[in-house]
């Protein structure tokens, strides 16, 4: 039954993966977009190099946080942690913004380095304020938002001393794939195919660590070597996504919760059910940017935020008492 469960995920993922081909502020028939797909033409621009690339960035995007948040909530064991909510995100963000500011010409492989970079320097700060106050778990989640609040002032201090750039910034930060093609697929489907297998490698460990520290060890696990794995991984998938499409919010939260009411607490299931959910709200936030008012395009950072915002929300009136 689950399998048939991700089998049907990703006949879901395909055919809204087909759709978006077709949606835009140009209205082009299936048999116009198959015929460019295989011999271009008049169209080969919007198709194969606008639309395509944007599709295929969207599922690695939303694949890429839908499994980090996965990670972080596994090794955390907290269900309101996610990448975004927890600051690593915006620590990402605030790098890259950096790097787009003061060094506008850098060449594109620099971003994902430098957004790995400021996740790591944001996961550590936190990790440094629980280490200090022990929290609980929804206090854990308010320490991320209080730092993800001051990095986010940090970033707003760089574009308003830096007018110039705010244009290029602000529609990065927004979470976009707009402008995005085939230069950044490499960057986002590189970091899936080197990170994915460590995910599955932590899959059964992972779920022998929800048994507690002292029943991992007995049983031949390295908790800490696990942890630090698992949030290393998480760490680097969310900040290439960013580098990749911006803060698009809330992915790393919705995505592991939608897969867990499909799959359970099983990682073998859980890890690539986030995957294939993620990609498939950052596909549809891209599809409905693109769709809902052409030629005007909306940031899917803020459709999914429509939706994650609420549930966050639900969450914490869930686990009040924790």
């Amino acid at each position: 039954m689950s399998r048939l469960k991700l089998f049907s995920l990703l006949a879901i993922l395909l055919a809204l993966a087909s759709l978006s081909l077709l949606i835009g502020a140009s209205s082009l028939s299936s048999s116009q977009v198959i015929a460019t797909l295989f011999s271009g033409g008049e169209f080969d621009f919007i198709v194969n190099q606008y639309r395509f690339p944007r599709m295929v960035l969207a599922i690695g995007v939303g694949a890429g946080l839908g499994l980090s948040g996965a990670l972080v909530q596994g090794v955390i064991r907290n269900p309101l942690a996610s990448p975004d909510l927890m600051g690593i995100s915006t620590g990402a963000g605030l790098a890259a913004t950096a790097l787009l500011v003061f060094f506008p010409a850098s060449p594109v492989y620099l971003l994902p380095l430098a957004a790995v970079f400021g996740g790591m320097l944001a996961a550590a700060l936190i990790m440094a304020f629980a280490y200090i106050s022990s929290p609980t778990p929804a206090r854990l989640a308010l320490i991320g938002i209080a730092v993800s609040a001051f990095l986010s002032s940090c970033i707003d201090f760089l574009l308003i001393v830096n007018p110039i750039e705010i244009n290029t910034a602000m529609v990065w930060l927004t979470g976009s794939l707009w402008g995005r093609n085939w230069e950044q697929v490499p960057i986002i489907w590189s970091a899936l195919a080197l990170l994915l297998p460590c995910a599955f490698w932590l899959a059964w460990r992972l779920d022998v660590m929800g048994l507690g520290e002292e029943s991992a060890t007995s049983l031949g696990i390295n908790p800490s070597r696990v942890q630090a794995l698992a949030l290393v991984a998480a760490v680097a998938l969310a900040s290439i996504s960013v580098s990749v499409a911006g803060t698009v919010s809330f992915v790393g939260l919705l995505g592991p919760h939608l897969a867990r009411m499909l799959f359970g607490h099983n990682h073998k299931l859980l890890l690539p059910g986030a995957a294939i959910v993620g990609a498939l709200l950052v596909l549809v936030a891209d599809i409905l940017a693109r769709g809902l008012q052409p030629p005007v395009e909306l940031p899917a950072g803020v459709l999914t935020s429509l939706i994650g915002a609420p549930y966050f929300i639900y969450l914490l009136q869930r686990h009040r008492g924790w």
